[in-house]
């Protein structure tokens, strides 16, 4: 089963990722830096995060999981550092 899904941090800033192996214990692989520096050492002593599957697929190929995994990031502005830790694709600030 290929997967799509959203972790939430205490700081209530997410994460999407993908796992094409169907693993359940996987978490992806965010920048394990730039999420420490938004945690006090206290708080990264008891910490709690949510994982939610968003979608899932036993018949998407790799590059359409590809394709969903961009699509939910944006559609959650994941890659917006103010909202999530999504690195990629590069956040674009839109003038109103």
């Amino acid at each position: 089963m290929k997967t799509i899904y959203k972790i939430t941090y205490p700081n209530n800033k997410i994460y999407i990722g993908k796992d094409l192996t169907g693993t359940f214990r996987y978490f992806g692989s965010p920048n394990s830096k730039l999420i420490e520096t938004d945690f006090s050492d206290g708080e990264k002593q008891d910490f709690t995060i949510r994982r939610e599957i968003l979608w899932q697929s036993n018949e998407a190929t790799d590059r359409e999981v590809n394709k969903k995994e961009v699509e939910l990031i944006l559609k959650h502005k994941s890659n917006n550092p103010e909202v999530g830790y999504n690195r990629w694709p590069k956040y674009k600030v839109t003038e109103k």
